[in-house]
């Protein structure tokens, strides 16, 4: 894959699965009575925090796994599950729940400081752009598809933060409907990425167990 098509692939991959559209609802109601300039802070620190857990996982998510006895086929077919069940909560659900549960929602909002967690984790860095950025770093087959992995990064969580600052900014007047479109318009595309995960995996099958039983 040519680079600048990896970094597109890479770039919108991330941002879809990281969705900061569908943290909106979660956003606000763990920052409950805090002004939009102490929102927007908030913001920055938890995008900050997220870009480097990600940049760790794509550095090391690799060894880790190998020294776990994962391949990347398992990986990419998990992961891909993993990712479709997401989108397929995101399509079906009228009011998709906000990604916490009540009693994370109650701690949320007596915690003086909800930039770690829960914003940073697993608002912004969950289990899915974990996965992702794990199976797109296996599919960086050269040094610059690597380090264009890397570098985009942090230019996918500037494109999170501006999309929670605007929040911060209209919180009260952001249209429900309008949300609630872009989260399934996402949810969308992250089920067809999903699926393209998992024939990557799927077709790289037949290589790895000719390779075992040689």
């Amino acid at each position: 894959m040519a680079t600048l098509e990896f970094i597109t692939f890479a770039s919108f991959s991330l941002f879809v699965i990281i969705n900061p559209f569908s943290s909106i609802p979660a956003f606000l109601a763990i920052t409950p009575g805090e002004s939009a300039a102490e929102r927007i802070g908030a913001a920055r620190n938890a995008s900050l925090i997220a870009a480097a857990i990600l940049i760790i996982f794509a550095l090391t998510g690799q060894v880790l796994f190998a020294a776990l006895g994962i391949t990347i086929p398992a990986l990419q077919i998990a992961g891909g599950i993993l990712l479709f069940a997401i989108a397929y909560e995101m399509l079906r659900a009228p009011d998709m729940k906000v990604r916490l549960n009540p009693e994370e929602k109650q701690i949320a909002a007596e915690k003086d400081d909800v930039t770690v967690t829960p914003l940073a984790i697993p608002l912004l860095c969950g289990p899915g752009s974990i996965s992702t950025v794990i199976i797109l770093q296996s599919q960086a087959k050269t040094y610059a598809n690597n380090i264009a992995l890397i570098a985009c990064i942090p230019v996918v969580y500037v494109a999170c933060f501006l999309v929670l600052r605007f929040a911060a900014n209209r919180a009260d007047r952001l249209n429900p409907i309008l949300i609630r479109i872009l989260k399934r318009l996402m949810g969308l595309i992250f089920a067809v990425i999903a699926v393209q995960f998992v024939i990557n995996g799927v077709s790289s099958l037949p290589f790895i167990l000719n390779a075992i039983g040689h």
